[in-house]
């Protein structure tokens, strides 16, 4: 890593840090949906499928599957986010994902082999603010430090 004048290591953009925290945050969740008592109804958890009566806070429906993806998806944000540009993509390309995701849940029959993961109306709104808050902030986090791309300063 390049040193300023006075070899201190330079301060990470923040994109970079909003990028690890989050990357963070899904971390901590995919562990927390494997701990009883974080979760109810932890006996009835199943690999996958919508017949899970198992939820994180006793409101987020949860499988193995669907902890074992947040635990994934926070792994490469933790990885992607040591570079500002992997931060961005993080950040602006998961928030598109989980737009997907809310699409797919909010259009699913709950009842239906297709919804697998599983999703209810909590992880529904979950979702929706997931993608809009992660995409607005992988586009518009302003930094002197860039890519070399146009959305180096996008607000100015």
């Amino acid at each position: 890593m390049a040193r300023d004048v006075r070899g201190r290591a330079p301060a990470r953009p923040a994109v970079q840090k909003v990028a690890l925290a989050v990357a963070a945050v899904f971390v901590l969740i995919g562990v927390l949906g494997f701990l009883p008592g974080v979760t109810t109804h932890y006996g009835e958890l199943v690999f996958a499928g919508h017949h899970s009566k198992t939820k994180l806070f006793g409101l987020f429906q949860v499988s193995i599957l669907h902890n074992l993806l947040h635990l994934l998806f926070g792994l490469v944000g933790l990885g992607m986010a040591r570079r500002l540009a992997g931060a961005r993509l993080f950040l602006a390309g998961g928030g598109a994902v989980y737009l997907v995701i809310w699409l797919y849940g909010f259009g699913v029959d709950r009842e239906s082999a297709a919804n697998f993961v599983p999703f209810n109306d909590a992880d529904n709104w979950l979702h929706l603010f997931l993608g809009f808050g992660m995409l607005a902030l992988g586009l518009l986090l302003s930094n002197r430090a860039g890519t070399g791309g146009r959305l180096d300063s996008p607000l100015e």
